[in-house]
């Protein structure tokens, strides 16, 4: 039994784009075509694009993920055990990290020097103290909160607007990488989320690598955040996320 692109896009969660950039690239190609040239996939290519988007999920770069998956000597049991205790560290650095991190934080600072008229010519919709009272409870005591605390005090509406048009361009450059049909993994989505990351770290507070990704993480687990970024494209929350775990990966590994 066989399966078309869109079949198989639909199965795993991918685009159609994606696919055909594996197969482009030479990470999954189809095991056969139809008479009239279209991709057709059998189960051993679903086996492997599952294992694909095992190491994706990790952040590997495709072409590491290409040369651990055509290694000769491999086990695909040893994979699933890899993956299996990657994982698991991941969530427990996740979970370590988790009280330090949180976007609104940022947003609880944000604004404390600005007046009602000021915070809404700055930010337009977004009240930046809708999560005070959540945020205080629950980063107050981290360094992180404490840092940006400090450091935000004497902003002034000048300050906030530069910081707003950063992001704004961070936005832009992303939407513009998602558009063309840049993976997150190459070189330019991983720029942008490393000038997203040294943007925190300059205005708000220190942020490493590890904190970054627990940051990107953050985007898509919690729908306020996916809700809001997704609103300059759909798909922009995972996008992001996986930028910035890819840029970590290739600083920390």
């Amino acid at each position: 039994m066989s399966w078309s692109v869109g079949q198989v896009a639909g199965f795993a969660g991918v685009t159609v784009r994606t696919l055909h950039h594996y197969d482009a690239i030479g990470l999954l190609v189809p095991s056969a075509r139809s008479h009239a040239g279209h991709r057709r996939y059998d189960d051993a290519d679903l086996d492997r694009l599952q294992q694909i988007l095992f190491y994706r999920e990790l952040g590997f770069p495709l072409e590491e993920v290409a040369a651990l998956l055509d290694d000769p000597d491999a086990d695909p049991r040893a994979h699933l055990r890899r993956q299996h205790e990657l994982l698991t560290a991941r969530i427990e650095r996740l979970q370590k990290m988790a009280a330090a991190v949180e976007q609104a934080m940022e947003a609880r600072t944000m604004g404390i020097n600005l007046t009602p008229e000021e915070k809404f010519e700055v930010f337009g919709d977004f009240d930046p103290d809708q999560y005070q009272e959540e945020v205080q409870e629950r980063w107050g005591d981290t360094d992180a909160y404490r840092q940006s605390r400090e450091r935000t005090a004497s902003y002034t509406k000048e300050d906030w607007q530069r910081i707003q048009r950063e992001a704004d361009e961070l936005t832009r450059r992303f939407v513009a990488l998602m558009e063309a049909g840049e993976p997150a993994d190459s070189e330019a989505a991983m720029g942008v989320a490393e000038d997203h990351r040294q943007g925190i770290a300059r205005n708000h507070y220190d942020c490493g690598y590890e904190m970054h990704t627990c940051l990107g993480e953050m985007y898509v687990n919690d729908e306020r955040f996916t809700r809001n970024i997704d609103q300059a494209r759909p798909g922009l929350a995972a996008y992001m996320r996986d930028a910035i775990l890819a840029n970590a990966v290739r600083h920390t590994a």
